[in-house]
Order: structure tokens, then sequence, then C-alpha cells
């Protein structure tokens, strides 16, 4: 069962921190920028978005310290090292904008209830300049995105912003042009409902590498019949397959080995290897069984 995976480029570390750093600066003036514009012109549409962008730049932040902490090497600790720093800097991103899409539905519903005018010009002015910047941040976020869930999901929030900077352009310019005031609120709507959809759909990933889920690319009962049909292989129980991090998965099994092939029980697990690594395991712990000493009942996945 051939499962082919994507190589993609890496950036160096070092290059990819001083992408990661310009972009929080970037985003933190941009943030600033729009809250002062926001506040001046009266848009909630347009706080809105620095509001988007303000946790962008704190997603960034987390990001930087998490791609610091990932590189560590593992200790007494940390067995498995401090790659999954990233999978955690990720959830807490996620669950901050979904916190943020469901304060700026509040915050429309009350704009709703007591409409307020803008300075469209104000509003178009800034949304314009925050286009730009947004625009410059995904692309310093491009290329670490192919390989990193944590700087992926800030890349993804950069492309949300843009839109959302045109949106606000649109309510500006509604403003400027026909007097109509409610599609500040009306945006932001739109705004947060995208937040909340982009979160909503990102952190299913996140919280299965998390819970030790098997990788979504991965059928778990086709590893587990891809080893039954090894040969020198009587059985499989006690299967676990999960994601060590993002891109690596990882399992552990118990295999029965055919009565009088014992003396190839070297041969067979490196056989075994192979055909995960081919699957797409990168990293396995087997466990062989004499068949006459073998678990009486075991379960095939997990345990009993």
């Amino acid at each position: 069962m051939p499962h082919d995976h994507p190589h993609h480029h890496h950036v160096a570390p070092e290059a990819g921190d001083r992408r990661v750093a310009l972009a929080v600066l970037v985003n933190v003036a941009l943030t600033a920028a729009q809250v002062v514009g926001g506040i001046l012109a009266g848009s909630l549409s347009l706080i809105a978005d620095a509001l988007h962008n303000f946790s962008d730049a704190l997603s960034l932040v987390i990001a930087f310290v998490a791609r610091r902490i990932a590189r560590r090497p593992a200790d007494a600790v940390m067995t498995f090292g401090y790659a999954r720093a990233e999978t955690v800097a990720a959830l807490i991103n996620y669950t901050t904008l979904i916190v943020i899409g469901l304060y700026l539905l509040y915050e429309a519903a009350l704009r709703f209830a007591d409409p307020a005018p803008i300075d469209g010009w104000i509003v178009v002015v800034i949304a314009a300049v925050a286009l730009v910047v947004d625009l410059v941040t995904a692309g310093l976020t491009y290329a670490l995105s192919k390989h990193s869930m944590n700087i992926r999901a800030a890349f993804l929030h950069n492309l949300a912003d843009a839109l959302g900077s045109v949106g606000v352009m649109i309510a500006g310019g509604g403003a400027i042009l026909y007097d109509l005031h409610i599609l500040d609120p009306v945006i932001t709507v739109g705004i947060a409902a995208y937040i909340l959809w982009h979160a909503g759909t990102e952190i299913g990933g996140v919280i299965r590498v998390l819970m030790l889920g098997a990788p979504p690319d991965i059928q778990t009962r086709r590893i587990l019949e891809t080893m039954e049909d090894a040969p020198g292989v009587a059985g499989v129980h006690h299967l676990h397959l999960w994601q060590m991090e993002e891109d690596t998965a990882a399992l552990e099994a118990h295999v029965t080995v055919e009565e009088g092939r014992w003396h190839e029980a070297d041969a067979i697990k490196q056989a075994l290897r192979k055909r995960l690594k081919a699957c797409g395991v990168g990293h396995a712990t087997l466990e062989l069984e004499c068949h006459r000493h073998a678990c009486d009942g075991a379960a095939a996945i997990g345990h009993d």
C-alpha cells in the first residue's frame, strides 16, 4: 500500500524566525493604526479587522516561541522531544480566534440595535493600508506554512485579514457614496463568521494530534491488513497508530510470528518496518511474540 508524501523545501530555521519576527512587528503596528482609525472614524468593522490583525500578531508571537521550543532535543522529561509545542500553540491560536469571533458578533448585534455614522474616508484609507500589510505578511509566512500547522494558521489568518480589509473598504465606500452606515455592522458579521468558520474547520486537526488520533490520511485497518499479510506474521494485536507531530506518524504493535519461523524474527521485523514506511509510518515499535506465548484474546487495535 504505497503512500506518497509531498516533499517540502524547508526554510532555514534562523531565516524563518526572522520572517516571523518581522511579520509580528508589521502586524502590531498595523493593529495600532487600525484601532486609532476605527475610533476616530467610529467604524466597528475597522476595529473588528484590527482585532483580527492583533490575533494574528499574537499567533505569530506564539508561533515564534513555539518554533524555538520545538527545536529543542529530547531529554529525560520530554522523551519524545518538544515538537508538539507548535501543536499546542496552534490550539491556543484557534481558541483565541473563536473567542474573538463570538465577541465581534456580540458587538455587531449592539450596533444593529443602535446604528452609528462612520467616517468613510478614514475607513477606506486605513483598510487599504491594512490590505497591503496583510498581503506582505502572508508573503513572509507562505513558505513556512507548507510544513508547520502553527505557521499555516497564521498564514491563513492573514489571507482572512486581507478579505476582511476588502470588506471594510466596501463598508467605507458605502458610507461615502450612499450613506449606508448599516454596512459597517453587516461587514463585521461577515468577518466574524469567516473567523469562526476558519477556526472551526482547522481546530479539529489540532485536537486530533493532541488526542493521539491516527493520521487522517492513513487508514488504521489497512495498516493492520498490510502487517498481517506480511510473510511470517501469524497475527497483529495491540496496534496503536498516532501522529507524533503534524508530519510524523508513529506505530506500536505486538506481532505474533508463525510457528517454526522464530529464527526469522529479525528479518520479519525489518520487512514490517519497510512495509510501514511505505505506508507513511516513519516510527514503528514492534514487539514480536512466539506463537505459543502470544497474548490470549487481545484486541487487534488498542487495548482490551
